[in-house]
């Protein structure tokens, strides 16, 4: 999983309870992680213009608003509100799994023309790709298939499945984490990620975004969970 950075307050030495009391109280915030690329280096895939604002606005309001709810949250817990303690979990579960899903989304996308962006001819994620798609192509068409029918909003995943030991495509509705198999490639299939560009059609974006994947973070990933 996605390691999230958050900026942690130093807590003075203080008694046990006290010092207990204040790292809850000033408990480091989820910040916005950096682009390992320029915003433009993945065009002609995805526009500059798509990159900046997905990147500056709209994960940007999803760590607002995961700090938002997660500060709320320790508020209701100080209190023992236990009913508006639950009362906030979606907030917690939308805004928490934005976080998640844009930050794995950034770091399995790569320059255009990059050797990230080849498909490896040998290896963990050929030989898991060749054993449970038949081949490369196979697997682009399944992934497009699935994530093209997501209804509303969504992400489609290759996901790796621990208790099968297979890569499979699933798809997680609105901003929900994969929490059934480890992500090793995410697509946001939300309309701000393509609509600038490709308008409504899904499966020119998906055909496109497939060179700009960054094979080798999947391959790290797929090694991880081997």
């Amino acid at each position: 999983m996605v390691a999230i950075a958050r900026i942690a307050p130093r807590v003075a030495s203080a008694p046990l309870k006290a010092r207990a009391f204040a790292v809850m109280s000033t408990r480091g915030k989820h910040t916005l992680p950096e682009l390992p690329y320029a915003y433009d280096a993945l065009e002609p895939s995805i526009s500059s213009e798509i990159m900046t604002l997905h990147h500056t606005k709209h994960h940007q309001t999803y760590v607002n608003g995961l700090n938002a709810a997660e500060e709320s949250l320790q508020k209701l817990q100080a209190n023992n509100d236990v009913k508006a303690a639950i009362a906030l979990q979606p907030a917690l579960k939308f805004n928490g799994g934005g976080h998640i899903n844009h930050s794995l989304f950034w770091k399995n996308l790569a320059p255009h023309g990059s050797s990230q962006t080849k498909f490896p001819s040998s290896g963990a994620l050929y030989d898991q790709v060749q054993a449970d798609f038949g081949g490369f192509e196979n697997l682009k068409k399944e992934v497009n298939a699935k994530t093209a029918a997501v209804q509303g909003s969504g992400w489609g995943w290759l996901g790796f499945n621990k208790g099968t030991k297979k890569l499979e495509v699933v798809t997680t509705a609105n901003q929900d984490p994969l929490l059934s198999h480890v992500p090793i490639i995410g697509i946001d299939i939300w309309e701000h990620a393509f609509y600038l560009q490709y308008k409504n059609v899904k499966p020119d974006y998906l055909n496109a975004i497939w060179d700009v994947i960054n094979f080798e973070e999947a391959e790290k990933r797929l090694k991880e969970a081997l």
